[in-house]
């Protein structure tokens, strides 16, 4: 076809994430080609054009300056695209030929770092699924906080667990994907349904990941040793974090197993009626339950807030170590306006270490780290007062 070198090289790349946005960095700007390139210009409201190829036709083309990256990118994401970033490896004024150039990042809706992206109250889960002899492994796992959880149910229950975890996005072998799409339905959320090769859920492939990744002989330690399909689901979610953080993910430390049994389960309908999130009349967030109780002074309070008000807890020894500490809390006055004035100023803890994890920490970001760490003495203090079990349970973590 004799186009330029430059689109050659952007085939070859692009060869290799199909379905997937690429933005192929050209000097100061990020560019998109082709078909992306017209869905960039319609999501993005950016303007399309044409670049010379060579000998061969023009190819569409729309574009924006690099340092607006963190502007753009959110847009696709929301809009339920996964993006490669493909960067420049080498300085232009030392390239011989073709500056080198590769993918340095995959950021799709289940999978995302960016304060841009994602909500400081909310969980954004991304969740894998395998299904074999009317029983089905499940795995979810939140990158920006380190959570990793995995479970076995029946296949008749998949629709509800997904309901009740909510993920932005679902891994699935192509062989199954006709299976899971039906059970998606239920939410006018934008869940994205990923496709993945066939081979790659299998048994020991995921079992040598996972004790590669933990660096453990054996998964008795976890507990699913004995659950095949959760492991091959955990297996599945976490190489798919590793290819498209490039990264081993070291803040990523277990995995769990998770027991839906412990949890009240609510349908979709019954929160949608409940309106424990979102506003029957307007989707909006005002005058629903979170929006009444949700008085949480950290990113982290609020997602774990609304866990427990969305998975009620079943077991009344568990109900009663909670309401004990809110008990103490109610005749404790100062201790709870001191906790409070301390946690107001504590940033996400589970997020920056991520991002520090991860390679994608900012200066700002590690000032707050600092800063938050240093609160830890002064928590501890004010928790050595406390008498309930939860809250000493607490105060004995803070020494770990």
């Amino acid at each position: 076809m004799n186009e330029t070198p430059l689109m050659t090289q952007y085939y070859k790349v692009k060869e290799q994430y199909p379905e997937t946005i690429l933005l192929f960095r050209i000097g100061d700007f990020f560019e998109t080609f082709e078909d992306d390139a017209k869905i960039a210009s319609k999501v993005l409201g950016i303007t399309l054009t044409k670049r010379s190829n060579g000998k061969a036709d023009n190819v569409p083309l729309a574009g924006f300056p690099h340092h607006a990256i963190d502007t753009y990118l959110p847009k696709l994401v929301r809009a339920g695209f996964r993006v490669a970033i493909c960067e420049q490896t080498e300085n232009p004024k030392f390239a011989k030929g073709i500056v080198k150039r590769e993918v340095v990042e995959i950021v799709t809706p289940g999978v995302s770092l960016s304060d841009r992206i994602l909500d400081h109250k909310k969980n954004n889960y991304l969740l894998s699924v395998v299904l074999n002899n009317s029983k089905a492994g499940l795995s979810f796992a939140d990158i920006s906080t380190g959570e990793f959880f995995c479970f076995e149910i029946p296949e008749i229950e998949l629709k509800s667990q997904i309901e009740n975890i909510n993920p932005s996005e679902i891994l699935v072998s192509k062989s199954q994907k006709n299976i899971v799409e039906p059970l998606l339905n239920f939410s006018a959320a934008n869940i994205r349904l990923t496709k993945i090769d066939d081979w790659i859920f299998n048994f020991q492939f995921a079992k040598d990941l996972l004790l590669d990744h933990f660096k453990t002989k054996t998964l008795k330690g976890f507990g699913i040793e004995n659950y095949s399909l959760a492991i091959i689901s955990a297996g599945v979610t976490l190489n798919y974090l590793r290819e498209t953080q490039k990264s081993q993910l070291p803040h990523i430390k277990n995995v769990i197993l998770y027991n839906p049994s412990e949890y009240m389960q609510l349908d979709f309908a019954t929160k949608k009626n409940l309106e424990i999130l979102f506003s029957i009349q307007d989707s909006g967030k005002e005058g629903t339950l979170i929006s009444i109780l949700d008085r949480t002074k950290t990113s982290m309070g609020g997602r774990m807030l609304k866990k427990w008000i969305t998975a009620p807890l079943r077991s009344v020894d568990s109900i009663n170590q909670r309401l004990e500490s809110v008990a103490e809390f109610v005749s404790k006055k100062n201790l709870r306006k001191n906790l409070q004035n301390e946690l107001s100023e504590v940033g996400d803890l589970e997020r920056i270490i991520s991002r520090v994890c991860t390679g994608r920490v900012n200066p700002r970001e590690m000032i707050l780290l600092k800063d938050s760490l240093n609160k830890i003495s002064l928590l501890k203090q004010l928790l050595d007062t406390a008498s309930s079990q939860t809250l000493q349970s607490i105060n004995d973590k803070l020494n770990e």
